[in-house]
């Protein structure tokens, strides 16, 4: 290290001395030392673009003789030349021939302005002396960020080898995990195959209980039919007639005290009479109900607050002085009741039917189910805890797939040339303006918050390195929530050299772009190339 730095030092002290004989060449003013060979005195003057030849007094003759404007290089005669600002003790500059004696001091050494009375000074030595301290500055600073840089760069090589390692474990555990989960597979099968038996063994039993208890309950019916079959049956033809209905005023629909034709066909299914098949099957399903109400076994809801219909007991009271002989039963309420004492039992099925467990890979709930003898519970709890391992073993699977595939995107990720932005993969930093706090956490995301709460809006997330001439002097985030009635957010993040990990500003040069300046050791980097560059255009 002491070596280099003797040598820039010695490189330094050459180049300056080679400044100071070099700035002594005679040359017209507004040329550049590099150039100052082609406007060697003579009698004539080529014009850099080697399309015309002139005397050479014709040069900053304030005329503009070429074309290319080379004749002019200390005037503002031709409007695209080029004037060379010295700037001695400082940087040189060009600029364009337009403003040379423009009233404005564009050079630190008033060259530009030799003839125009603006009164500029030369203070290209303060200036200089400014910058390089600012260099030196810089270079102090680059210098310490480099240390650390390589410090980061080794922690990154280690995560790097570290993740390496995990990944070739768990390819490993991935084949173990993958052998046990079809081994708990089988297992399940296995399991569920005996439970399906077991529980196919006891559906079997409770659908056979279910069609005796069908039977019996169908045997009731008809029994129940029959006998009111053989009431209505006046004249025991085996024929129900139109007027051996209209005989019963408990089918008085409209209760206007009568049975209409048209009232006892709705209890006929429509037709004239019906023999014992067509009563069984059409008209006494709607009969029923009817006969039910009036007996008491069945009783609609009663509707409460209500002051101008008359309530069930009321209706019922109301037909029942219009019983004929005695043996009549009462009306019902109309065809609407029917069809609720219908949906009413549909409902009460619905509501005892048996759920039975259908064996699938779902463990059976106990609470919905009815008591099982104990070798059947015995058979799904077994399917059960089969059941638990094998989901236990496909979610152990899914996490070791996920941990490979989240390794695999970090190994693949450009973390620099000696991965020295690899330790700030999983950390983030915060800036606060007035309005939002800002959160950059990179390779993942960027984001916004309002200070006073709210919830977080993201700006972008990790796509690339994104510099110019130093791909790792930029970083781009994309795709982030889209704006109202605008594009997505995006963020573009500044990498500049500094002693710590810190978001230094944030701004919004565009409508829903996003500028963040962020400083980290890892962009510092030392050259002995660029140093010595800046050393000679400094001098």
């Amino acid at each position: 290290m002491l070596y280099v730095r003797e040598s820039l030092f010695s490189l330094i002290i050459f180049f300056s001395c080679s400044i100071l004989v070099l700035s002594e060449i005679p040359r017209p003013r507004g040329v550049s030392i590099s150039k100052a060979n082609l406007y060697a005195p003579g009698e004539s003057f080529l014009c850099l673009d080697g399309l015309k030849k002139i005397k050479y007094t014709q040069v900053n003759d304030d005329f503009c003789d070429c074309a290319d404007g080379s004749d002019e290089p200390g005037t503002s005669a031709c409007p695209t030349g080029t004037f060379h600002c010295t700037n001695a003790g400082h940087r040189p500059k060009n600029i364009p021939s337009s403003r040379v004696n423009d009233g404005i001091c564009d050079c630190c050494d008033a060259s530009d302005e030799y003839d125009s009375g603006a009164g500029c000074i030369n203070n290209c030595n303060e200036l200089g002396r400014e910058e390089r301290q600012r260099e030196k500055t810089r270079q102090e600073l680059v210098k310490k960020g480099s240390g650390l840089k390589v410090e980061l760069s080794n922690r990154g090589k280690v995560l790097k080898a570290e993740r390496a390692g995990r990944l070739a474990e768990l390819e490993q555990r991935k084949a173990e995990v993958e052998r046990i989960k079809q081994e708990k597979e089988e297992i399940k099968k296995e399991a569920e195959d005996i439970e399906n038996q077991a529980l196919q063994i006891y559906r079997d039993a409770k659908d056979k209980e279910k069609e005796q208890q069908r039977q019996e309950e169908s045997e009731k019916t008809k029994a129940e039919a029959q006998e009111t079959f053989i009431k209505f049956d006046s004249n025991q033809d085996g024929i129900i007639e139109i007027n051996e209905i209209r005989t019963r005023i408990t089918f008085d629909k409209d209760r206007n005290g009568e049975v209409s034709i048209e009232e006892a066909k709705f209890f006929l299914d429509d037709k004239d009479q019906v023999d014992w098949d067509q009563f069984l099957n059409f008209a006494w399903p709607r009969i029923k109900p009817f006969m039910m109400l009036d007996s008491g076994l069945f009783q609609p809801p009663i509707i409460e607050k209500e002051t101008e219909k008359p309530t069930t007991n009321e209706k019922h009271e109301e037909l029942t002085e219009h019983e004929d002989d005695g043996e009549g039963v009462s009306d019902s309420e109309s065809e609407d009741d029917e069809r609720h004492v219908d949906e009413e039992g549909d409902e009460g099925e619905e509501e005892h039917e048996d759920v039975e467990p259908t064996g699938e890979a779902e463990e059976v709930d106990h609470g919905n189910q009815p008591d099982y003898d104990p070798e059947t519970q015995q058979v799904i709890e077994l399917a059960n805890a089969a059941r638990n391992d094998f989901n236990e073993a496909d979610r152990t699977v899914r996490e070791v797939e996920t941990e490979i595939r989240k390794i695999k995107e970090m190994l693949e990720k450009d973390y620099g040339t000696d991965e020295e932005y690899a330790p700030l993969e999983g950390e983030c930093f915060e800036y606060e303006d007035r309005e939002y706090v800002y959160k950059l956490c990179p390779f993942d995301r960027a984001s916004q918050q309002p200070r006073s709460g709210g919830s977080e809006t993201r700006l972008g997330s990790w796509e690339r390195w994104s510099g110019t001439d130093n791909k790792y002097s930029q970083m781009l985030f994309s795709n982030g929530a889209s704006c109202w009635n605008g594009p997505q957010r995006s963020a573009v993040i500044e990498v500049h050299c500094g002693l710590e990990n810190l978001v230094t500003s944030v701004t919004e040069p565009n409508r829903c772009e996003y500028h963040f300046v962020f400083q980290t050791p890892a962009a510092c980097q030392a050259s002995s190339e660029s140093d010595l560059k800046d050393a000679h255009d400094e001098l």
